[in-house]
């Protein structure tokens, strides 16, 4: 693979680590001053990073932090691509599971039963 003293621009590491779909979406995110090298806000794309340093952004609602193991020569395949960086972020708040067949709880689509019993309801007030 490559040497551990190469360095690397940022927005080129995270592109070829599969952060970013493009290139130019990494050095967006570098420029708007999202990006953390080693705690310090960095806000240029063409800053090189290397082998140790520690990379913390915001992507997507996960903050991730990555320390670099590997630059890289190429943007590869995603096991490739996972090798290039340990993950040292705080796991993902766990996900609320929506049932999978909504029901009628004043919101959504009501089921046939549930519509029949408004109906009812409704007859009911009139009289």
């Amino acid at each position: 693979m490559s040497d551990p003293a190469q360095k690397l621009r940022v927005d080129k590491w995270l592109w070829h680590a599969r952060f970013f779909k493009t290139r130019s979406l990494a050095a967006k995110t570098v420029a708007s001053g999202a990006v953390r090298l080693n705690g310090t806000h960095i806000a240029k794309p063409a800053v090189n990073v290397g082998f140790g340093d520690v990379l913390t952004f915001a992507k997507g609602d996960r903050i991730w932090v990555v320390r670099i193991l590997e630059t890289g020569e190429r943007r590869g395949p995603a096991p490739e691509a996972q090798a290039l960086y340990e993950d040292l972020s705080p796991p993902p708040p766990p996900r609320e599971e929506k049932p999978s067949v909504p029901r009628y709880d004043g919101g959504g689509r009501p089921s046939k039963r549930d519509r029949r019993k408004l109906d009812q309801t409704r007859r009911d007030a009139l009289d």
